[in-house]
């Protein structure tokens, strides 16, 4: 797991073809608007985000994003715990994204 800028974050996303962005935040939250082409799995709900994390491809590269950058630090730190080998934390989450939104 890596904790990334906003800006190597979004650099590295570009040039990955193996990537999958994560979104982790709540509903509510996703009313803010997202990043395109972003799942969601909202880390509240414990064993069930557990659950829908094992039906992802581990052997993909995931960039993973809440809010402020808590929670998907969360998310990286369980991934890793299950067998995940790159997941990258957006630091500042999606507070501070200056990119695209959908």
């Amino acid at each position: 797991m890596a904790d990334l800028s906003q800006k190597d974050w979004e650099e590295q996303l570009e040039k990955d073809s193996n990537a999958v962005i994560l979104d982790v935040r709540t509903e509510e939250e996703l009313e803010e608007g997202i990043i395109p082409n972003s799942i969601n799995i909202d880390i509240y709900k414990g064993q069930e985000f557990i659950e829908e994390l094992e039906k992802l491809d581990k052997s993909k590269n995931y960039y993973v994003y809440c809010r402020s950058g808590n929670r998907s630090g969360q998310a990286c730190a369980i991934m890793k715990s299950i067998g995940f080998e790159n997941s990258y934390n957006l630091q500042g989450g999606f507070m501070n994204w200056e990119g695209e939104t959908a």
